[in-house]
């Protein structure tokens, strides 16, 4: 055999430079396609194998078929079609094999030891059988020393690229690259050594010829092969990275969502909380103190009828001289003494007992259980040596009593009345000269005298003009301009002087005379505007419509009619209704809301927040604008929770296409909060207090470009 001579043989070297190119690309996309089969989606993880596979497999089929392009002898050479074929199925295999180890993400030592050597078989299979395309006569001569050393190669070359892919899935995402990269280069060299190896073990006798020789062959063919491969690798990579960055975007975006569902939902929940709680003390409000009213009732009555005694009492209690304290000291000192006064009341009473807060400086009590008369007396005695201590407020010491009136069901029966009749038995204290108590009387249910004179005043105050409208300034919020007021109105007595709405509609409700007084203040309201533009200045006014008015028939008639006689547009007037009759009179609010949208008069949901719902109630009513209730606005400097609650109001309020209004602003860190959140228009003591009609064109001429408080 040693006497046998050989063909000469050589390698064009740019096109194994190709093909070292290509095994260091293809090893490159393999290790990223590992990564790909190893992501949890089930569904695209068998995309990435079966594709992945193929393309992994004719990456390293096509390094080694340029390889032996780059091969020639001095004769003709070509490469049958059919074994050229197999050879690309036995590559595919063994990316099969490949993947699906990599995919299995355990790697036993058994597991990595057979799909090596499946893996090397595979690779050698692809080429001794692309060799065998090359049909010599007389056969190729092979060095077995150099066979078997390709074929160690093909299975170390396995292994080390098992141990790759599992190197890289514990590489941190910032040295992926870097890492990848490396690897690529090792696996491709490993890729090649072997080819080479594998090519420098034939020897080919002289006088040998290629049978195949007119099939496949010549250099544009390599350049073709390595072209395409390039291209197909570089577009599975493309694909690669674009498929990152997608589930990237799509992560943040997830993410953002949950985010957002969990900030409005906190926010919701808020809202839910504070429609049950007073914002301010933190004590249950009226609709919640009704609510467990009702169940208390329910338990007393099924107690009684098994036969085992105890009684049930409300307390109403009403602070004494706290209104001078308030006007005197401020709103900021009024509200101490509010908290205080709910902290006292806390501690006087058993854990179950419910203490509400139902009014400005109204509270009211409910004690279940009691064993008698004299235990109820006992709590009403402690709440009032409690309130005979002096409050610590603005570095003074105030002292401010309370009046208490108490109703016993056991002894009154009728549940729906024991709050109205404790409120009663409340005004009896108060006659006593008050820090008193008193029970609750049958004479007690007929109104009390001052009351049936202050109502006949009332009666005598429409028809003498008593009345008048005070006007409180909007402000826009990115124009610093006036947008609007809001018309308040005030009870010019002659002889208590002027009496505040908080005394008088109550009164006017109870006596059936609101609807009167609310079409007066409509009139008025549009007289005045219309005074307004014969002076050159086109205003825009709000007033308040009560749930009495929304059950009149004609309301819209007779807001028609007032627009008509001082020639308004419906647009210069918009209505206010409160949160809670917005939702609780659904019927009737969505009626009349469309009667006056059609007519131009534009819609307004006050007090937003202390009511029980949320704006997916109020989004079918045709409102154009939401008041943000003060109490929001209070602790929006000091308070996350509160800030939150209000931007999550503002954000979805402007979803809705509805304008926002924060009422209460009485500090610029308010102001300057509220701008920052998109708040669209403000109102408050900050920069104005109500005022006469005569006033407000003087105040809007003489406010500065930068709106400053009122002085």
């Amino acid at each position: 055999m040693n006497d046998v001579s050989y063909l000469a043989s050589e390698h064009d070297p740019w096109i194994v430079l190709a093909s070292v190119a290509v095994a260091i690309l293809a090893s490159y996309v393999t290790l990223d396609l590992s990564l790909k089969v190893r992501k949890p989606e089930g569904g695209v993880s068998k995309m990435w194998w079966i594709a992945g596979s193929l393309v992994m497999g004719t990456a390293v089929w096509s390094m080694h078929f340029v390889g032996m392009l780059a091969f020639s002898l001095p004769i003709q050479l070509g490469f049958s079609h059919l074994l050229t074929f197999v050879s690309w199925l036995a590559a595919v295999a063994a990316s099969v094999v490949a993947l699906g180890v990599a995919s299995a993400g355990r790697y036993s030592l058994g597991s990595v030891a057979g799909a090596s050597v499946a893996m090397g078989a595979g690779i050698c299979g692809m080429h001794y059988i692309g060799m065998a395309a090359l049909d010599m006569t007389p056969g190729i001569v092979w060095d077995w020393r150099l066979v078997a050393a390709s074929a160690a190669i093909a299975v170390a070359a396995s292994a080390s690229a098992l141990m790759i892919f599992r190197l890289l899935q514990r590489v941190h995402a910032r040295r992926e690259f870097a890492t990848q990269a490396l690897a690529a280069t090792v696996m491709g060299a490993a890729i090649c050594g072997m080819h080479y190896t594998g090519m420098a073990a034939a020897s080919f006798p002289l006088g040998s010829v290629c049978l195949s020789a007119q099939e496949l062959g010549g250099r544009s063919l390599a350049a073709i092969v390595a072209i395409a491969t390039l291209m197909l690798l570089l577009g599975t990579l493309l694909a690669s990275i674009l498929e990152v960055r997608l589930q990237r975007v799509a992560r943040q975006l997830s993410q953002s969502l949950q985010e957002s569902n969990e900030r409005l939902q906190s926010a919701n929940d808020e809202l839910l909380q504070r429609a049950l709680s007073d914002p301010l003390t933190g004590l249950p409000n009226r609709l919640l103190f009704e609510d467990r009213l009702r169940q208390a009732v329910q338990r007393f009555t099924r107690s009684h009828q098994s036969a085992v005694v105890e009684q049930l009492a409300v307390l109403f209690v009403d602070l004494d001289g706290f209104k001078p304290v308030n006007d005197t000291f401020g709103h900021g000192a009024g509200d101490q003494i509010l908290i205080a006064s709910a902290q006292r009341l806390l501690a006087e009473v058993r854990s179950g007992d419910t203490v509400a807060r139902v009014g400005g400086d109204e509270f009211v009590l409910l004690l279940e259980g009691l064993r008698d008369v004299e235990a109820c007396v006992a709590v009403a005695n402690q709440i009032l040596r409690a309130f005979a201590q002096p409050f610590e407020v603005v570095g003074r010491q105030l002292r401010i009593s309370c009046s208490i009136g108490i109703a016993m069901h056991s002894v009154q029966g009728d549940a729906e009345k024991l709050v109205a009749h404790a409120d009663a038995a409340m005004y009896a204290a108060k006659r006593t000269g008050g820090s008193s108590l008193a029970f609750f009387e049958a004479h007690m249910a007929i109104d009390a005298a001052d009351h049936l004179q202050l109502q006949s005043d009332l009666r005598q105050a429409l028809e003498d003009n008593q009345l008048e409208l005070y006007y409180q300034p909007k402000i826009h919020g990115r124009r610093h301009r006036m947008s609007g007021l809001e018309a308040l109105v005030r009870w010019n007595h002659p002889r208590l002087g002027v009496v505040g709405p908080d005394t008088f509609i109550p009164l006017a409700e109870r006596f059936g005379l609101i609807v009167r007084l609310g079409h007066w203040v409509i009139n008025e309201a549009c007289r005045q505007v219309a005074a307004w533009g014969n002076e050159g200045r086109h205003m825009r006014v709000a007033v308040n419509l009560s749930v009495h008015q929304l059950r009149e028939v004609s309301l819209v008639d007779s807001v028609e009619e007032a627009l008509r006689r001082h020639g308004l547009l419906g647009s210069q007037l918009i209505c206010e209704i409160t949160e809670t009759v917005a939702i609780q009179e659904r019927e009737i609010t969505t009626r009349i809301f469309e009667g006056l949208a059609r007519i131009g008069v534009h819609l307004s949901i006050d007090d937003f927040g202390t009511g029980y719902s949320s704006l997916s109630q109020l989004r079918d009513l045709p409102a154009r604008q939401l008041k943000i209730d003060r109490s929001f606005v209070r602790d929006i400097e000091g308070q996350e929770d509160a800030r939150a609650v209000v931007e999550a109001v503002i954000k979805l309020a402007h979803a809705l296409q509805l304008t926002v209004v924060a009422e209460g602003v009485e500090t610029q860190g308010q102001r300057d909060v509220l701008l920052s959140l998109g708040c669209d228009e403000l109102q408050g003591y900050f920069y104005a207090r109500p005022m006469r009609a005569s006033a407000v064109l003087g105040w809007s001429l003489d406010a500065s470009t930068e709106l400053t408080p009122a002085r």
